[in-house]
Formats: C-alpha cells, structure tokens, sequence
C-alpha cells in the first residue's frame, strides 16, 4: 500500500494496532484477524523477535489491503532495516531529529514520539508526519487535550492506556489517531489461536471510535 493511502487509511480508521511480542508462526493469523475486525494498519515493534522477517511476510500477503509499518525504531539504524525490509512507516518512543529527517529522505511517513511541548515542536519541524504523545497511560487524556490548546496546528496521536471505555474521549479531543497494544493484541489469546477475540475486540473499539 502506497503512502497516500496508507495515510488515508490512518486519518479513516484511527486506530493502529501495536504488535510486540507476538510469536512469527501467529503473526499472519494475527492480521487476518486485524483486517476482518475493521483494525486494517499495523506496526510490529523492532523489540519483537524476528520482526524484520514479519514486516517482509505482512507485506507480501497483506501488502495491498494493510498499512504496515515498524515501531520501537530508536535510531537511523533501525530505521535503514525497518524500510529495506519493506516498512510502509515508522514509529519511534523517542524524539530523534536524525531519525526523523532520515525518513523524510527515504520518502517514508513517520509518528516520532514525544512527551514534553518542546519535544512535540522540534518532532513536527523535523518532518513528522504526527507526533506521538508518549507515555500516554501516564500523561492522560487531559495532558493531550492541553497540548492541543497552543499546539492545534500539530496533529497528535496518544499511545498507552486507550481501551475501548475511553477511545471516544479521545477521538473527541480531537487525536489524529491512536495506538492500542496489549489490549487488542492479547498475547495469551493470540498464543492460544483465539484470533476470534482479537476480531471481535478491533471491531467494538472501531465502533466505540465513531462514538
């Protein structure tokens, strides 16, 4: 999937799906799920066993119907791996002017995150494409509402602590998007084969999205 409508699909869907952790035999099966759920974009963090090889798969059987992309991307290292092992985007934890620029160079977009004003700034003026609030759990969706007040111009997405009680809070505030890991991709039901439950989960936090 090209990156306009990769993007499309993000600014439609709003919700990316955080796979860390999930074993390579699971991983295809975890996607079907994804997809079937209405949940179609996907990062598989770096910190994943084998997850440059899951990236190359994704792309290769779901490359025309997902937006798949690399998180936990922590320096232009990683970042050179990520998009030569077929990466559509790139997500960081951290705030990494270089890493930015380096993936404006290679065309690719990418959600850097960020945790202070100033951090947001420097990640917007680097190229980002939006920045993620990062640790969102911690911060709350008050701090993010708070950030948009001076920074509105900036699209902001929150990571950490969205379920399917709050996702409409934070639609409402106005977040570009979200990330949502342990909770839709549940290690234990992905480990026992139960993609079921990872179908049913994306769709009511689809359906909880649009309020």
């Amino acid at each position: 999937m090209n990156r306009e409508l990769g993007l499309q699909l993000i600014e439609k869907v709003k919700i990316v799906a955080i796979v860390r952790g999930v074993e390579e035999q699971h991983i295809e099966g975890l996607a079907d799920a994804l997809v079937s759920g209405g949940v179609p974009i996907m990062e598989v963090t770096l910190n994943t066993p084998g997850a440059l090889g899951m990236i190359e798969r994704l792309q290769a059987r779901f490359g025309e119907q997902m937006y798949i992309g690399a998180g936990t991307v922590v320096d232009v290292d990683d970042a050179q791996k990520a998009l030569d092992a077929g990466a559509s985007y790139l997500v960081t934890p951290n705030t990494d002017e270089q890493v930015i620029r380096y993936a404006v160079e290679r065309g690719a977009p990418i959600f850097p995150g960020a945790m202070t004003p100033t951090e947001v700034v420097k990640a917007w003026k680097a190229g980002a494409t939006a920045v993620k609030i990062f640790p969102g759990a911690s911060l709350g969706i008050g701090y993010i509402k708070e950030l948009m007040g001076p920074l509105n111009h900036i699209p902001l997405m929150a990571v950490g602590g969205v379920n399917e009680d709050n996702i409409a809070e934070f639609m409402k505030i106005g977040c570009y998007g979200v990330g949502i890991g342990g909770s839709l991709v549940n290690l234990k039901e992905i480990a026992a084969g139960n993609f079921g439950w990872v179908r049913d989960k994306a769709a009511r936090l689809v359906e909880r999205s649009r309020g």
